[in-house]
């Protein structure tokens, strides 16, 4: 089932009651105001696919892989970096081990300094990209914009503004599921890194208060591009093939 609905100038609040009442459907919305200042003129055709923390892209993404090799595929996720770039998992990992949860010792501009690594690299991969090679990027600089914000980061930080010039997908596909199958998937907190909740310990409700507000977040970013929304399955077969036939009518 699949609805198409025009939506602009809605409010957080409606955005997100549209996800709500979306259970089960595939929702796609126009282009609504929003801050994305990008410009994709000269740049390979690529779509984003965006969703809160486990909400299983990295699963999906290596089933299109599978399933469609004629797209590329470019994630920071440790399972799909390339052997020459595992720099950035070490630089993850200290990311999550030794800045995020020390907010006395290390400003949010520092975090986010150390979250631009991942956000250049997905951009430099784009740039490289064989134009005629059409790609699937995990995330892109949306959600990761979003976390920095939630860690504490100004919106009016440049390292913002300059994300933000970067270029523009024709597409971004949400994949969403709700806090409480995140937080099953995540074995009730015990998957979970500082940066997918809030306080010292992942508890249940301080992990919902924090995927709701990333949600916002991340809708705040990508406001005023073309969005489709796959809702939650248990099978990333059909879930990938449903977000497969979104790229096909935009990528070809």
């Amino acid at each position: 089932m699949s609805t198409r609905a025009l939506t602009t100038g809605v409010s957080d609040d409606e955005v997100l009651d549209l996800l709500d009442k979306s259970m089960g459907t595939v929702v796609t919305t126009d282009t609504i105001a929003g801050p994305h200042r990008g410009t994709d003129a000269g740049q390979p055709p690529f779509c984003v696919l965006l969703g809160p923390d486990h909400a299983g892209k990295s699963t999906v993404l290596a089933e299109l892989g599978r399933e469609a090799p004629e797209w590329r595929t470019l994630s920071v996720d440790g399972t799909l970096l390339a052997p020459e770039h595992a720099l950035l998992n070490r630089l993850r990992r200290e990311l999550v081990r030794e800045v995020a949860p020390n907010g006395q010792a290390w400003s949010a501009d520092f975090l986010t300094t150390m979250v631009q690594t991942a956000v250049v690299h997905l951009r430099d991969e784009l740039l490289r990209s064989d134009p005629r090679v059409p790609a699937v990027v995990d995330s892109y600089y949306y959600k990761y914009l979003a976390k920095c914000r939630l860690a504490g980061a100004a919106d009016h930080n440049p390292m913002f503004a300059w994300w933000r010039s970067f270029p523009r997908p024709r597409h971004v596909i949400y994949l969403d599921v709700t806090p409480e199958t995140a937080w099953q998937r995540c074995r009730e907190g015990a998957d979970l890194n500082p940066l997918e909740h809030y306080g010292p310990q992942p508890r249940r409700d301080e992990f919902h208060r924090y995927q709701t507000d990333l949600a916002k977040a991340m809708w705040d970013e990508i406001r005023d591009l073309p969005v489709t929304v796959v809702e939650e399955r248990n099978d990333s077969v059909h879930t990938a093939e449903s977000i497969r036939r979104v790229l096909v009518d935009e990528l070809g």
